[in-house]
């Protein structure tokens, strides 16, 4: 669905060396470049509210182009509004969460916003009530040439489309079905309470997300043990309530496919990236098919660790030795302009440009949001969220949302706004594109044996994280779509030793699948977002081949076809899109190549730890 005819009552988004005051001014935000006063603000959210009456007014009318054009017309004035609107409160209320101006703009919005789907909710099903006939010769006026290949996907929903009673009651029954996921969230975060353990220091510490994972890094394993098995005990009173919601998760998953006449749920989720089931069954069976190089480097991990067998508390424990000097922002500046000059000058261009215009929000503070994100209205510059901490994985959270942040603006600067988005299959190749650059130039210029270990692992671990644990997430979302499909139920034991044997057959003889990593599926709220995941996999093996593409090609027309890509947005399916920037996602290629690397990258550092023991 594009942009235009979304709800916008969001704005989509998937500790530290500190600067003396005037040069921290220069990485925060200036929202003025939004709105320069509430005023301006209240000047668009007024034009919003009277564009609604008139919006609601083409309902049942929409017959012949000329009315079609001057709907959309008005309709994308409306929410580029809308959008900028919604931008401008979220990113105020990120920036203090106790912010009560920012809260009350929210509010406004978020009702208005809500509005604007009620007066819109029509267009798509109207539109699709139309003979089909009728939209081929829509899709050929000249007035909506444009809109031509949103006309293509429109009429591709055609066949899945219920009559308007039927969508009508489909969507009074849609927030029932999806409650499944709001149960979990409020047992997973609200009601869970997290565990508390003792520190090697005598100290005790809640194991938060963030301590739990300082937790498996540190080098004492019997704190790393006891934090582990606390953590797993800690999930036993929430096992059977998250199997009941997974299962009712998927339930409603398959039974929406089947009322839209999809043959399951994973054709169902694929079918709204328009991406063919065979991308989904090569990424498994050529993972599947290289799995014995991530049995290998668990088991060089069990070596450099002097371990029997290595657990699942030992998977996150670095190899690399000492953790690295804190990298002043200034100089994780001057690495990423160096490090993705492989992308061109204009490229690097706009990077100075995020820089020097204040693009990028650096710094932790009190009460700002604590993640990382990039996110932008059509009709401003991108905005990248951070929390810098002087680490290397910062450096490349900056590079990775810069990369967001660049195809925005390529993207922008080349689309009409219907097609400005981004699907989430393409999403990530721009972001992960930039920290493969990233990773390249910083081993290129490590200085010391431990550096280049720690990067080399550093590279190891993304394609571990990001391509075989997704891909693992992906076989067992599968499997429990299938057996409920298949008239089967999910019980917490059921879907523990799902899990469990799937830990086994990733990780192999080396590895030690402890009963508690059994619950491990319960951590992953992905799952309520049906066959997501696989998407984080395929956008690293096309980002990839892109960049050695990029790397190797003296003729620069595989930078040409990058840079194609970039500013391509929605205007065509993701797998054409990728197609034109060299990269075919329907052949196991792609997934074959960065896997070859990974385990020419496992070579590599069983040399390296041979060479440091000698």
């Amino acid at each position: 669905m594009k942009r235009w005819l979304l709800s916008f009552a969001a704005v989509l988004l998937l500790a530290s060396p500190w600067p003396a005051a005037a040069a921290e001014m220069a990485y925060e935000w200036n929202l003025a470049d939004i709105y320069p006063s509430e005023a301006e603000w209240m000047r668009d959210y007024k034009a919003v509210q009277n564009a609604l009456p008139k919006l609601a007014a083409f309902e049942s009318t929409l017959d012949d182009a000329k009315t079609i054009a001057k709907l959309f017309a008005l309709n994308e004035q409306t929410a580029r509004k809308l959008e900028k609107l919604s931008l401008y409160a979220h990113l105020k209320r990120d920036l203090n969460i106790e912010d009560e101006a920012a809260a009350r703009l929210g509010a406004k919005v978020e009702a208005l916003a809500a509005q604007y789907a009620a007066k819109t909710a029509y267009i798509e099903p109207e539109l699709l009530a139309l003979p089909e006939r009728t939209l081929a010769k829509l899709q050929k006026s000249k007035l909506l040439k444009p809109y031509r290949y949103y006309f293509t996907e429109l009429r591709e929903q055609k066949p899945h489309t219920l009559t308007k009673r039927e969508e009508r009651l489909l969507a009074k029954l849609s927030p029932a079905l999806s409650e499944a996921e709001n149960i979990y969230d409020h047992a997973s975060r609200g009601d869970y309470e997290p565990p508390s353990v003792r520190m090697p220091d005598g100290k005790t510490v809640t194991l938060t997300d963030g301590n739990y994972a300082a937790a498996l890094q540190h080098p004492d394993r019997c704190y790393r043990k006891a934090a582990f098995e606390a953590k797993a005990k800690s999930y036993e009173a929430l096992e059977h309530t998250a199997a009941a919601t997974l299962y009712a998760s998927v339930k409603a998953d398959e039974l929406y496919a089947n009322v839209r006449r999809y043959p399951s749920g994973l054709a169902a989720a694929l079918a709204a990236d328009d991406v063919p089931e065979e991308v989904f069954d090569n990424l498994i069976a050529t993972t599947r098919r290289h799995l014995p190089a991530l049995h290998r480097y668990i088991e060089l991990r069990r070596r450099a660790l002097g371990l029997d067998r290595v657990h699942s508390y030992d998977m996150y424990v670095p190899l690399g030795g000492k953790t690295a000097k804190s990298i002043p922002v200034e100089t994780a500046k001057t690495w990423i302009l160096e490090g993705l000059t492989p992308l061109g000058a204009d490229y690097i261009k706009h990077v100075e440009q995020a820089f020097q215009e204040r693009w990028l929000d650096v710094y932790p503070r009190p009460k700002k949001y604590t993640g990382g994100y990039n996110t932008s209205a059509y009709d401003t510059h991108p905005f990248i969220l951070l929390n810098y901490n002087g680490s290397l994985d910062s450096v490349l959270t900056m590079a990775h949302e810069l990369g967001h942040a660049m195809h925005s603006v390529y993207t922008n600067r080349a689309q009409p706004y219907h097609y400005a988005g981004h699907s989430i299959f393409t999403a990530e190749v721009a972001s992960t594109a930039n920290e493969w650059l990233m990773l390249d130039y910083l081993y290129a210029q490590a200085k010391t044996k431990e550096e280049k270990l720690r990067l080399l692992i550093e590279q190891i671990e993304q394609i571990r994280g990001t391509l075989y644990t997704q891909v693992m997430y992906s076989e067992f979302e599968r499997m429990i779509h299938d057996k409920v499909r298949r008239g089967g139920s999910l019980t917490a034991d059921e879907l523990n030793r799902l899990w469990l044997d799937l830990l086994k057959t990733y990780y192999g003889p080396a590895y030690a699948a402890d009963p508690g990593a059994a619950r491990g599926w319960l951590r992953i709220p992905h799952f309520y977002d049906a066959f997501y995941v696989y998407k984080y996999a395929t956008s690293l093996a096309a980002s990839y081949a892109i960049v050695s593409d990029i790397k190797d090609d003296q003729s620069g027309e595989a930078l040409k076809r990058y840079k194609q890509f970039l500013r391509s947005g929605t205007s065509d399916d993701p797998i054409r899109l990728l197609k034109r920037a060299g990269v075919d996602m329907t052949s196991p290629e792609p997934v074959e190549r960065v896997l070859r690397h990974f385990a020419a990258l496992v070579d590599e550092l069983d040399k390296q730890l041979a060479n440091k023991q000698a």
